[in-house]
């Protein structure tokens, strides 16, 4: 199994649409124990947890979400329905309440949950460029993507890595630092970012940054490679 987050996410999804909320709950825990799990892995978790009859654990999940992307509408519907089923009718009503103001036309001129539709939409139309070498249209299909939901950070990020791979690095670090100040357990981001200083020959950033991402996860040899390139070069 690959255990890239976006890869272990796809899988989780597959496993829920095929009927196995037990098998999507594995790889949501693997994970979201990784700390590298967005809103959408949180939200998936509740759904899963709900199917099961694990009220509780699905709620978890939803608050979760909700604390990641307060504007989060299928979170709050999904929560409604936890609560609803719980009878805690009052707290449903609200979460419902939520989900109805969130759906009203916001300053992309959609509502949230469509602007949320189209930006996943734009993401999933970048992957196909990158798969056809089109790297410069992947990044503009990002960057309506990021224009829609900033909020939405496993976006931001994509959007943050392509900069990189086209040569737009000072871009990309830009935007890797802002992603770490808000998300200070992404070791993927921390190690982007210290990639991003490297290329741009800041070598005291670059170890500060992979450091980081070797003090939150001391097992992933790729970050201990990448230490190591920076000693023989003397940073």
């Amino acid at each position: 199994m690959d255990a890239r987050p976006d890869h272990l996410l796809k899988s989780a999804r597959e496993r829920f649409d095929a009927g196995d909320p037990y098998g999507a709950i594995h790889l949501l825990t693997e994970l979201i124990a990784s700390g590298q799990a967005f809103a959408d892995a949180h939200n998936l978790y509740g759904l899963c947890h709900a199917l099961v009859g694990k009220q509780e654990e699905a709620l978890a999940g939803f608050d979760r979400a909700l604390q990641l992307n307060a504007r989060y509408v299928d979170a709050y519907l999904n929560r409604a329905l936890t609560l609803n089923e719980l009878g805690r009718y009052d707290e449903a009503a609200t979460a419902f309440a939520s989900a109805q103001e969130l759906g009203r036309v916001d300053h992309t001129g959609f509502s949230a949950p469509v602007a949320s539709r189209l930006a996943n939409l734009h993401a999933d139309l970048a992957e196909a460029y990158i798969e056809a070498g089109g790297l410069p249209q992947a990044l503009a299909q990002l960057e309506l993507a990021v224009a829609l939901r900033p909020e939405f950070v496993d976006l931001r990020f994509r959007m943050a890595r392509l900069c990189l791979e086209v040569g737009a690095t000072d871009r990309g670090r830009h935007e890797l630092e802002a992603i770490v100040a808000q998300r200070p357990q992404f070791v993927d981001a921390h190690a982007s970012l210290g990639m991003a200083c490297y290329l741009m020959k800041d070598l005291l950033a670059a170890r500060a940054a992979w450091e980081r991402a070797r003090a939150l996860a001391p097992a992933d040899k790729r970050i201990s490679a990448y230490l190591a390139l920076l000693a023989r070069v003397g940073g």
